[in-house]
């Protein structure tokens, strides 16, 4: 995934965010909050796994 794309999945994530807040989401929504927090989470795994892949030890 390119930078770009999840720049907009965060932004999604903040736009739902924000509507939960204020007037509450309906199902489809919810569900899609959800898909995006885990496309996100796999995201931020992965390049954790890549920071840690380049890690050596002398």
């Amino acid at each position: 995934m390119i930078q770009l794309e999840i720049n907009a999945v965060i932004a999604r994530i903040n736009e739902l965010s924000s509507k939960q807040r204020t007037q509450g989401l309906e199902a489809w929504e919810q569900a899609e909050q959800e898909a995006l927090r885990q496309e996100y989470l796999t995201f931020i795994r992965g390049q954790v796994r890549q920071t840690l892949n380049r890690v050596e030890f002398t």
